[in-house]
């Protein structure tokens, strides 16, 4: 398989915002975030689909979005953490985390203004939710 970008933004090989790593995840921010503080968890291994993990990773997985997803409520203010798993973009498991007050501020459409944003424009938010 090849690698991914997820893969290569593990590797070093191409920028990120990492809000959390540890041995077997990192926790990014999205560059085309559905809203401010947009948070990509990505297991280290490379797995194209999410039914495809080893029982332990997929466990180990959820425990890191449960707690990146409860730092992101507590650090952003925020009365939600939405959770998607979309899974067709990157041939690399990863799980949306996003911060919202309702359900109406959240659209993964690009034709409802979903858009790639400047990359330095994510450090502040990054620097905020880093941990």
């Amino acid at each position: 398989m090849e690698d991914s970008i997820f893969t290569k933004i593990i590797n070093g090989e191409i920028p990120c915002h990492k809000i959390y790593e540890d041995d077997k995840t990192l926790a990014i921010l999205s560059i085309a975030p559905a809203a401010a503080g947009h948070t990509l968890v990505i297991p280290k291994v490379q797995y194209e689909n999410i039914w495809d993990m080893q029982d332990d990773d997929y466990h180990y997985l959820m425990s890191i979005v449960k707690k990146v997803g409860l730092h992101l409520r507590e650090v952003t203010g925020k009365d939600r953490v939405g959770i998607v798993v979309k899974g067709f973009e990157v041939p690399h498991v990863h799980v949306h985390l996003i911060p919202v007050d309702t359900h109406s501020g959240v659209s993964f459409d690009p034709e409802d203004g979903l858009k790639q944003v400047d990359f330095d424009s994510l450090s502040p938010v990054a620097e905020k939710l880093r941990f």
